[in-house]
Parts: C-alpha cells; sequence; structure tokens
C-alpha cells in the first residue's frame, strides 16, 4: 500500500511512523508513506496557501489551487481520496478494515479554520475521529495510518487483530499475564484450566459485561 499525506505541517510526522508496527511495516515494505507539503504546490510567489473567508468571519480558509495541484500530480486509477473534517463519516474499525485493502490512499489534513468548500469535490470519502475540534487534520492522519497499517497482510498476526475491541461490536475481553496473583488480585481460574472451550467461553462473557458496563450503545447497534 501506497499514502500520500498532504499537511502543512510536515515536521509533525517525523518521527510516529518510525516507532512501532508502523515502522516495522515500512521496512517489511508493507506500506510507503509519503508527507507533502502543499505549500510547496502553490502558485503564488510567495507561497501562500490561505485567505480570508469571503463573507467575512474570523480565521483564514485553505486556498483550493495549492491541494487540487497536489492531489491532481499523485492521483491513480487506484488512488482513494480522504478529506479529515469534523463534518465527516465517524471512523469505526470496519472503516479501518475497508481502507486497508485499497492500493493508494491519499489523505487531506485540513488546517486554520477550515478550507474552501470547492477542496471537497476532490475527495471520495471525508472522515472524522470524533465530535471535538483539533487545530488540524494531522493527528487524525497519525490515526488512520497507524489503525489501517497494523491491518495489512503480514504487519501483525491476524488473529491479534481478529480479537481487537469493536469487531463484532464488542470490546475486547481482560487479559492477564505473570504473576498469577498480584497485590492480592488473582487472575481468573478458568484461564489456568487449560479447557480452551470454557476460556472462549469465558472471554465472550467478559466481553459481553464490558460492553455493557462501558459501551452499551454498541450493543443496540
Amino acid at each position: 500500500m501506497i499514502i500520500d499525506i498532504l499537511t502543512l505541517f510536515p515536521n509533525m510526522f517525523s518521527t510516529v511512523f518510525e516507532e512501532s508496527i508502523t515502522k516495522r511495516a515500512k521496512e517489511d515494505k508493507k506500506v510507503t508513506i509519503n508527507i507533502h507539503n502543499f505549500r510547496d504546490y502553490t502558485d503564488d510567489p510567495h507561497h501562500k496557501v490561505d485567505d480570508t473567508p469571503y463573507g467575512g468571519g474570523a480565521g483564514m480558509v485553505l486556498m483550493a489551487q495549492p491541494i487540487f495541484d497536489c492531489v491532481e500530480r499523485l492521483k491513480t486509477k487506484n488512488s482513494k481520496v480522504i478529506l479529515l473534517t469534523p463534518s465527516g463519516i465517524p471512523y469505526k474499525q470496519k472503516m479501518a478494515y475497508d481502507l486497508s485493502l485499497e492500493k493508494h490512499l491519499i489523505i487531506i489534513c485540513g488546517h486554520y479554520e477550515g478550507f474552501d468548500e470547492r477542496i471537497r469535490t476532490l475527495a471520495d470519502l471525508e472522515i472524522s475521529i470524533g465530535d471535538y475540534v483539533l487545530t488540524g487534520g494531522e493527528i487524525p492522519a497519525m490515526v488512520l495510518v497507524d489503525s489501517i497499517t497494523r491491518l495489512l497482510p503480514g504487519v501483525i498476526n491476524e488473529k491479534s487483530h481478529l480479537d481487537d475491541s469493536f469487531n463484532d461490536n464488542l470490546l475486547d475481553y481482560p487479559t492477564y499475564t505473570k504473576p498469577r496473583i498480584f497485590r492480592g488480585m488473582e487472575v481468573p481460574e478458568v484461564l489456568l484450566s487449560g479447557d480452551h472451550k470454557k476460556i472462549e467461553e469465558y472471554r465472550h462473557n467478559e466481553s459481553l459485561k464490558k460492553t455493557e458496563q462501558l459501551r452499551p450503545d454498541l450493543l443496540e447497534k
């Protein structure tokens, strides 16, 4: 997979993809991640990429021209263009799975007060990572790349992500490791039994219980 990220702040990505699973995926040639400063694509002699909004109002608005030119330079017949915006579709695990099947993702990070509405015509998909406002789309882009990369074939063990939270609308079951007793808290006996059927039933029931307590809205779905 190839992921191209369009941003005004490329330095924000300088270390985040050089750690953990994403770093390994890059080293194993499972994913290529390119960061593009769309300021490099502006026609303005002063490298300006934003301007005041028509009709007045606070803040600055990202101009269409630099982003259009950057996307058009990168786009191929296999590309899916994603616009990160608070008004986008809420990001879910199912969407991460679907995007992990794509060959090429182009992710546009918004910033400032917003972007020229005409930029929406470039997007195949608009995504929001939550009902809150961030200063830009850089952190959401990191979230997308991390959640998608770990699902690519050969990056992690398939069973690891099949058991993740939010699969089947359930939170993940509780897990334990050594020691068996820590400060008076014991590992549930069933996990020590060696009976895989009972362990599977226990984990499923604990997932249901945890989801009911913490995220009952998921069970309603």
